[in-house]
């Protein structure tokens, strides 16, 4: 029973924050993945909603998930039970009701990046009319929320259980954690707002050939200070050579191995246009794990968008207010 009850409950997390995606997807954002831990789980949504309305509906999915769940397994237990089923099929469906009335409740409370202080970002988005501003206020509830949970935690782990007192706390810096980040993200995805990758590409691009050996590569890494290089043939942009590339070539092989043998193709190649927003390019680097990309218009290279050159701009427009 413990072990079917557990499975419940991770289908119940897993089925909770698929509902957040699913919505998120169908409004165009994208979802690279679901990461489940011990608290339940987060989807990672790579950028902000568009709207209030669409972070409303995101928000709500998932405790109407959970509250949806549940009064279905209830629906099953009293089925079951009428037809006296035993304690094997009764126990785990009533864990399950329990389990995911409280995962919608819990959820509820209104302690920002929790799915309650979302909904009360979309509120207050609506009513202020300031995305980030809207997010400065629920990260300020949620660390009071977060900063209670603590408190609670301490309280309880000298006064009454040691354990639940424990997570108490970790719940509350959970809280804590997550509401700084994503008002990291917001504010970031607000300073990019407006730029497109052709207003911070670098235009100066440095390129080597296919018969390039490594060990020339590896030379060009120490004079530019570059990550990685386009690989091109006359005009044309035939592939990539970053520094992972180059390290899986053994030290012996660095004036035998050529760019051409180790590049990846351009066929491969995750690539930029200029006037896409920077928001989208940093969405790209994130979901392909990479550092940088060429910027292509027209099948002709254009320039290199970095996550150095994000990074910097990030910094300028924040630091500065422009």
């Amino acid at each position: 029973m413990g072990a079917i009850a557990a499975i419940l409950l991770l289908l119940s997390v897993l089925f909770h924050e698929l509902c957040h995606s699913y919505i998120a997807k169908e409004r165009g954002i994208k979802v690279p993945d679901i990461t489940l831990f011990l608290f339940g789980g987060v989807s990672r949504i790579l950028e902000e909603p568009s709207s209030p309305e669409v972070e409303f509906k995101m928000a709500a999915a998932g405790p109407l998930s959970s509250f949806g769940l549940a009064i279905l397994l209830k629906a099953a237990w009293l089925v079951a039970d009428s037809l006296k089923a035993g304690v094997w099929i009764l126990a785990p469906l009533d864990y399950g009701f329990m389990i995911n009335a409280l995962l919608g409740a819990f959820n509820l409370i209104p302690a920002f990046p929790m799915d309650g202080g979302r909904i009360l970002r979309a509120a207050l988005w609506r009513w202020r009319g300031s995305l980030l501003e809207a997010t400065g206020i629920a990260t300020r509830v949620g660390s009071a929320f977060a900063y209670s949970f603590m408190l609670l935690g301490f309280v309880f782990m000298f006064t009454a259980s040691f354990i639940s007192g424990i997570w108490l706390v970790f719940i509350g810096w959970f809280l804590k954690s997550g509401a700084e980040s994503s008002l990291r993200q917001t504010i970031i995805s607000n300073a990019l707002a407006e730029l497109k990758v052709k207003d911070v590409m670098t235009t100066k691009i440095d390129a080597i050939g296919p018969d390039t050996s490594v060990g020339e590569i590896v030379e060009y890494f120490m004079r530019y200070k570059h990550g990685g290089f386009p690989v091109m043939r006359g005009g044309d942009l035939i592939g990539l050579v970053t520094m992972s590339d180059v390290k899986r070539v053994a030290r012996e092989d660095w004036g035998r191995v050529k760019a051409g043998d180790i590049m990846k193709p351009r066929g491969e190649i995750v690539s930029a246009s200029p006037d896409d927003p920077i928001v989208e390019a940093m969405v790209k680097m994130s979901a392909h794990g990479i550092g940088r990309l060429p910027v292509i218009e027209g099948g002709e290279l254009k320039g290199i968008i970095t996550r150095s050159d994000l990074m910097r701009t990030i910094r300028i427009k924040t630091e500065l207010g422009k």
